[in-house]
């Protein structure tokens, strides 16, 4: 008996999906070790330099402040580069062409694609958790709120991926991409920083950058206190995510760059 369109369609997914969490995993050293040890390098700069000097939350050391702000940048870069790389990789060498002639439709695409940069990022993430744990004892006073935004955040960072991918045509204007919005958009997002330390231009500034909603509200779920309400963040990060993943959507379904 042979399968019905249903079930080729998702057979379809689960294999661009395979494929693009295979794709990292076999270069694990460079898309999960590499990351990883910049965020251990960062921690032990920033918190060797300011753990007596900065207090942000009371009872809360600058170390154990910083260590999920560390962790949730990882996921967003990595969330990002993942989509995004291997996107631009496959229009650059010609490969792309295996996937246009398959019957999957542009919601199997962002599934696959978005699905494996959720997994990459969240792997990298819970990396970043394991090595740094050992230089703070970790508090999880509201969970639910570190795996909401986690896989939220993942998510968008995942379909922005997508767009970058998919508007880029050479590897130089990824990097630009990504040196110019996501760099700037996840260091000035509070990873480092309460914005609350911040002149009241900067704190304004601040709070129109939704990165700085993801980072809120997933440090929320390590010490029960963020700088906004977790409501208002996941408000935002959830409006921004269907924002992104509908324009993700949208090009794909228009073969925007991809079909000429």
């Amino acid at each position: 008996m042979r399968p019905g369109p249903e079930a080729t369609r998702w057979a379809g997914v689960r294999t661009l999906f395979y494929k693009e969490v295979l794709r990292f995993w076999k270069v694990s050293f460079q898309t999960v070790a590499a990351p990883v040890l910049t965020a251990v390098l960062y921690l032990l700069i920033f918190g060797h330099v300011l753990e007596d000097h900065v207090r942000v939350y009371d009872k809360v050391g600058y170390t154990s402040f910083l260590i999920p702000g560390l962790v949730m940048m990882s996921v967003l870069q990595n969330s990002f580069a993942n989509s995004s790389s291997s996107l631009i990789q496959s229009k650059i060498t010609g490969n792309l062409v295996f996937l246009l002639v398959t019957p999957l439709s542009h919601w199997a695409w962002f599934a696959a694609y978005v699905g494996a940069s959720v997994v990459r990022g969240l792997v990298v993430g819970l990396g970043v958790f394991v090595v740094t744990v050992w230089f703070a004892p970790p508090t999880f006073a509201q969970p639910w709120w570190i795996v909401v935004f986690a896989v939220l955040g993942a998510g968008m960072l995942g379909s922005l991926g997508l767009i970058a991918g998919l508007w880029a045509e050479k590897f130089d204007q990824m990097a630009a991409f990504q040196n110019f919005i996501i760099m700037p958009m996840t260091f000035l997002s509070g990873v480092f920083y309460s914005v609350h330390s911040l002149p009241g231009f900067w704190q304004a500034v601040s709070h129109l950058n939704p990165f700085f909603y993801m980072i809120d509200g997933f440090r929320r779920g390590f010490f029960g206190v963020s700088d906004v309400s977790p409501w208002l963040s996941l408000a935002i990060v959830a409006g921004s995510f269907l924002v992104v993943a509908g324009l993700a959507l949208h090009l794909l379904r228009s073969g925007y760059k991809i079909r000429h």
